[in-house]
Parts: structure tokens; C-alpha cells; sequence
């Protein structure tokens, strides 16, 4: 018997005109003028134009405010290789998110291509229509070949956020969840369960605040990444341990960190006993955690839990940064988005949890008790700061480090800017 999420989402996507996008005009089309302007023979003006100077495109087009939300389909949320058309529903979900929290325009690609060097030729033809790609699904380890490949061809921004989503959201969480503990980046144990695109990118970006490889146990579905396995890849080969294998639920013993990006019930009350007092809780697996929320609060009163589920505290939701981390890039029109505006992105919403929280987000969610503690580490989704807190850092973090190729020097005036897209949005 199906349930009623299963019904509700049917109708949802069906109702009306079917989908969740479309394109509208942005332009006057009242008249016979206006389509002069729009098609033949005016068109051939800005044609002209952009022959002449290719960056005329950004003046002349939408390139500048579009992304391509692009997958093949091969690891659809948690249902695994469903294929490009059934993976269609996510994608067009995507660029409701990415226009409704940043008003970025989103155009959603479905390629029904598996072989990686096939994929990036595909993406590469087509780099041209857009300011930004977002790629999404894509199965490990073709997903790294691929990312890679696209980021040294192409001169626009270039994200697959099922990796790096994930780990800029939750490298805000733990920066926060570490300062309430009082312990370091530098000194933590990290217990990593799953090894996988999202676990690659996120153990990487807390290198890059301080983790020490040798302080990652890292596990995939055959035990501990150890240099005395065989059987790695060279991405898993990476964070090998030089120890012999150790059982997956005894790698626990004195942990600080557990981070889950794997499957369901997969931690154990005994295990979480095992961990370090004001132990950190990342268990991140959807829609079943790692190990229920209700259970592991229940087993230790001292742990910071975090999932990605909204029915419970501290969400690790890649909506919070993926829509203002594009929308940030593409107004500098940068040339990429690398590791220094992936930490600006972080420490922005780290720093935006501890402010004092609006009553318009209390409303969204029906609370009064929103307060920077163990229960909130990281932003709600429905925070309208966001965009006006994430996007300014990653553009600002773009110039500094040398991708951007537009300067932002009013500051006030771009903020002002972004609050002005979401009153439009709001209209």
C-alpha cells in the first residue's frame, strides 16, 4: 500500500503543467518590433557582438546568470543508478533550489552516457551556453575523472556538489561543534564510515582546516583503508592507513569525530560508548542515519548529532551552500571554485550560526528556541541571511585568490543587490 509522501509527490510533479520549471521571456514581445529585436533581423547585432568579443556574451545573453545542473543518472540521491531520464525529477528540483534561494537560472542536462571521457566530451561541446555547471549523481570514482577533467578544460565555475556540497556544509558544522567541545582540528580522531565521492571531498576539505591524515580511519564496505589492502583504488589509496586492519567498530575506541556518509544503521549504541567524552556525531546517510537521532541522544548526553534529515537538529543540507556558492562565483564571473572559496563559503555559515537568529526564521520553523549551542551549528535552510552572508565571501574569496575576472568593489551596493533578487523572487 502506498503511502501518502508517495501520493503527494506524484500529484505534486503532475499537477498543472507538468515539472517543476519552465522558461519565461524577459523581455517586450507585445508587438512585431519586439520580435524584430528578439529574432530576425536584430539578433544579429549582438551575434555580431559576441563574434567580435566573446565576453560580450555575459552582456548580451543569459550565459552569465546560468548554470547546467548535468548527471547521467548513475547515483540518484540513495537509489543508485537509476539512469539519466529517471534521475530528471532531482535535477529539475535542483534548479528550483538553486532559483528560489539565489536566483540563479537553471537549465537541467540529462545525459544518457556512462563512459567519463564520453561524458566530459559531451559537457565540454556544450560549457559554452552556460556561467557555471553543477554536476550532480555521478557515480564514484568516474566522478572525480570527470570533475577533474571539466575543471582543467573549462573557464567557468565547475562543482560536482554531491562531493563538495557535503563537505563545505559540514566543515561549518564541525568548526562550530569543535569550538563548543574545545578540542582542534589538529588533535581530533575521525571516524569515517564510507568512502565514497562525498567522503573523498569532505575528509580533503578538513585537511585543509587542520585534520592530520593519520588521525582518519576511513571504512568502506570491505573494512579499514590500510596500505596492507590490495584491492584500493588510487583515490582511496590516499588515505590508507600504515596499520594493520582494524574492525570497523573498533576503530570507535577514544574517537572524537564520527562522520557517516554511507548507509543506514550502520553505528551502534556500544560503539558510540566508545568514543571521546563530548563526542561529534556527523551521520549523515538519507534518508535512515548511520544510527537514529533519538537513539544515539539517548545513549550519551554529551554528543553534538548531526544529520541530514530536517526533522531533527543540525541538518547537514547541501541547499545551504551550493545555491550562494554559485550565485558568488558567477557574479565575479570566476573562472572556477577552488578550495579557498569552499572554506570562505564554510566559515561564513559557521559565523552566521552564531549570530542571533531572526524571528522570520523562528516563524519558518515554528520555534522559539533557535540559539547557537549543541542543537544548532549550522544555519536553517529557510535563513534569508544566506545569500547575502555566503555569496559575498566566496565572490570575495574569488578575487583574493586570483579566479575572478570582475571586481566587486562597493560591497554595500552588491549586498544590496542580492536582498533585491530575493524581493523579486518573493514578488
Amino acid at each position: 500500500m502506498k503511502n501518502k509522501l508517495h501520493d503527494d509527490a506524484l500529484a505534486y510533479h503532475q499537477s498543472g503543467r507538468p515539472g517543476k520549471l519552465e522558461v519565461i521571456p524577459t523581455k517586450p514581445y507585445s508587438n512585431q518590433y519586439d520580435l524584430t529585436l528578439a529574432y530576425s533581423p536584430g539578433v544579429a547585432t549582438p551575434c555580431l557582438e559576441i563574434e567580435k568579443n566573446p565576453d560580450d556574451a555575459f552582456k548580451y545573453t543569459m550565459k552569465g546568470n546560468l548554470v547546467a545542473v548535468i548527471s547521467n543518472g548513475t547515483a540518484v540521491l540513495g537509489l543508485g543508478d537509476i539512469g539519466a531520464l529517471a534521475g530528471k525529477p532531482v535535477m529539475e528540483g535542483k534548479g528550483l533550489l538553486f532559483k528560489i534561494f539565489a536566483d540563479v537560472d537553471v537549465f537541467d542536462i540529462e545525459i544518457d552516457e556512462k563512459d567519463p571521457k564520453k561524458f566530459i566530451e559531451i559537457v565540454k561541446a556544450i560549457s559554452p551556453t552556460f556561467g557555471g555547471i553543477n554536476l550532480e549523481d555521478i557515480k564514484a570514482p568516474e566522478c572525480f575523472e570527470i570533475e577533474e577533467a571539466l575543471k582543467k578544460q573549462l573557464s567557468i565555475p565547475v562543482m560536482h556538489d554531491d562531493q563538495h556540497g557535503t563537505a563545505i556544509i559540514s566543515a561549518a558544522g564541525l568548526m562550530n561543534a569543535l569550538e563548543l567541545v574545545g578540542k582542534k582540528f589538529e588533535e581530533i580522531k575521525i571516524v569515517v564510515s564510507g568512502a565514497g565521492a562525498a567522503a573523498v571531498s569532505i575528509i580533503k576539505l578538513y585537511y585543509q582546516l587542520g585534520v592530520k591524515p593519520e588521525n582518519v580511519w576511513m571504512y568502506d564496505s570491505r573494512g579499514l583503508l590500510c596500505t596492507s589492502r590490495t584491492d584500493l583504488n588510487d583515490i582511496k589509496r590516499q588515505f590508507a592507513l600504515d596499520v594493520e586492519d582494524v574492525a570497523f567498530e573498533n576503530a570507535f575506541e577514544n574517537a572524537d569525530v564520527f562522520l557517516g556518509v554511507s548507509m543506514a544503521d550502520m553505528v551502534s549504541p556500544e560503539m558510540l560508548l566508545k568514543m571521546a567524552p563530548n563526542a561529534i556525531v556527523f551521520a549523515l546517510a538519507n534518508p535512515i542515519p548511520e544510527i537514529d537521532y533519538n537513539l544515539a541522544i539517548a545513549t550519551r548526553n554529551d554528543i553534538i548529532m548531526a544529520t541530514g534529515r530536517s526533522d531533527f537538529p543540525n541538518q547537514i543540507n547541501n541547499v545551504l551552500g551550493f545555491p550562494f556558492i554559485f550565485r558568488g562565483a558567477l557574479d565575479v564571473r570566476a573562472t572556477a571554485i577552488n578550495d579557498v572559496m569552499k572554506l570562505a563559503a564554510a566559515k561564513a555559515l559557521a559565523d552566521l550560526a552564531k549570530q542571533e537568529v531572526p524571528d522570520v526564521v523562528k516563524k519558518a520553523y515554528n520555534t522559539e528556541n533557535i540559539t547557537y549551542g549543541r542543537n544548532y551549528i549550522i544555519p536553517k535552510p529557510f535563513d534569508p541571511r544566506l545569500i547575502e552572508t555566503v555569496a559575498p565571501a566566496v565572490a570575495k574569496a574569488a578575487i583574493e585568490s586570483g579566479v575572478a575576472q570582475n571586481e566587486i568593489t562597493d560591497w554595500n551596493a552588491y549586498t544590496n543587490t542580492l536582498r533585491e533578487r530575493m524581493k523579486h523572487l518573493k514578488k
